[in-house]
């Protein structure tokens, strides 16, 4: 057995930029004899022969919870600060390239970006995001529910009805833990945008080719931008009644090609997928014309998540 020693305070410090570590002296504090004769024979020596406490009757010193989080977090941040350069990278880029005319819905939704002749670039993905989360989030009949994932659907009469959700963390660990009962959510229409295949894609399309809906879902095919941006639009649709399909996904269930790091086709997607969601419930929409001018101006044509029933509001 190894022989346990004191670290010197050299060796807190890190060599994440290559240089060696400094031996640091070694002041055992504990030593254990070789084995003789087959058994184990311990020879204990330290510097106190009893712990300076009672370990009958142990008792730490208070502390605020807030100094343990500051403490770990200050320290954390402080490493990231210090070794932000580095000669490490990686493929998470923040730049989102959008190809025209998909710029036209930056400009309705008022994101920035630097214009090129065929695209625009959005400085960083995050801006994109929370402008589209702001804007989703400020509508007064839009709910979130964060932390929060649909195990299956609901299905009557060979058609979709809702969803069965469940907290996220419970669904990734089914196979780890007692079974939780889930919750449901009825809705006149769902849109699916699981995105591509994945430990956690396309299970929309997935579960209904388990539950015999659908026959196949053959997967994308290999990365063509050109095709695929127009393809991903042009496929979006209501794919069984009562569920819209949207983004990737549509291409795991056609088998159209995947786009790569282009963003227009995934926001126009959705835009046509909100458009089927009016039209399956017969509102005015820009798929059969319906909407006007005018009414474009003073309505808000996003998906509509509310209930199932109009004006139907349930409090807890």
């Amino acid at each position: 057995m190894a022989a346990m020693a004191t670290t010197a305070s050299s060796l807190l410090k890190t060599s994440f930029a290559g240089a060696r570590l400094p031996a640091a002296a070694r002041n055992p504090t504990v030593s254990v004899a070789p084995r003789t004769g087959g058994a184990i024979c311990n020879s204990i020596s330290s510097s106190s022969s009893t712990p300076p406490y009672d370990l009958n009757a142990i008792r730490f010193s208070p502390i605020k919870e807030s100094i343990v989080s500051r403490e770990m977090t200050r320290r954390y941040m402080t490493d990231m600060i210090t070794y932000a350069d580095t000669d490490v990278g990686g493929q998470l880029f923040s730049a989102m390239v959008v190809r025209k005319p998909a710029h036209l819905f930056l400009d309705e939704l008022g994101v920035a970006y630097d214009e090129q002749e065929d695209y625009v670039v959005i400085k960083h993905a995050a801006l994109f995001t929370s402008t589209v989360m702001s804007r989703l989030l400020a509508r007064p009949n839009v709910k979130l529910f964060n932390a929060v994932a649909v195990e299956d659907l609901i299905v009557k009469e060979g058609r979709v009805g809702g969803v069965v959700t469940n907290w996220a963390l419970v669904s990734m660990n089914h196979d780890t833990q007692s079974c939780m009962d889930p919750n449901v959510m009825e809705s006149r229409v769902v849109v699916s945008s699981c995105g591509h295949d994945g430990p956690f894609g396309a299970t929309g399309v997935k579960r209904l080719q388990d539950i015999g809906m659908i026959d196949a879902v053959p997967g994308m095919r290999a990365l063509d931008m050109n095709t695929a941006e127009d393809e991903i639009v042009r496929l979006t649709r209501e794919v069984v009644p009562g569920m819209i399909v949207t983004g990737m996904e549509v291409a795991e269930i056609d088998g159209a090609p995947r786009m790569g790091p282009t963003f227009g086709a995934m926001m126009i997607s959705g835009q046509k997928a909100a458009h089927l969601a009016l039209k399956a419930l017969g509102r005015p929409n820009a798929i059969d014309g319906t909407i006007k001018k005018a009414a474009a101006a003073a309505a808000h044509p996003e998906l509509i998540l509310a209930s199932k029933d109009d004006g139907e509001i349930v409090d807890a």
